[in-house]
């Protein structure tokens, strides 16, 4: 019975080592295709993502209230100041319109000034302090 076994055993192992030799690995080459909307995405998450690190930074506040008239007010200031980003924060139990992101207070405070022309109310903060 032994030596059945190795007369059945040679010829598999030789037939497994003679065919070894054709196995290949699969070749492929991948395309991406990228929808031209997700570098803008990915520009207005980075944009978003900057402007949510607001403890150490200055805030131009020109509202304090409602929440329609703060949309309105906000709509109105970016037509007016296109350079400058602007956000409405819920602090209960006003909205607020948060302009600007600056990174010192004698940045914030030149700017204050050219917008207090258009807002009087206009006001300087740092969040979180």
């Amino acid at each position: 019975m032994k030596k059945n076994h190795q007369n059945l055993l040679f010829p598999a192992l030789l037939l497994m080592f003679l065919s070894s030799g054709n196995l290949h690995a699969q070749d492929a080459k991948v395309t991406v295709s990228e929808d031209p909307k997700f570098e803008n995405l990915l520009k207005e998450k980075r944009r978003i993502n900057s402007s949510i690190t607001v403890n150490d930074r200055y805030k131009i506040q020109i509202y304090n209230g409602d929440s329609e008239t703060s949309k309105k007010t906000l709509n109105d200031f970016k037509k007016q100041y296109k350079n400058f980003d602007g956000t409405i924060i819920f602090n209960t139990p006003f909205y607020k319109v948060w302009i600007g992101n600056f990174k010192t207070r004698i940045e914030a405070e030149r700017n204050l000034n050219d917008i207090k022309k258009n807002y009087p109310n206009a006001l300087l903060i740092k969040p979180n302090k």
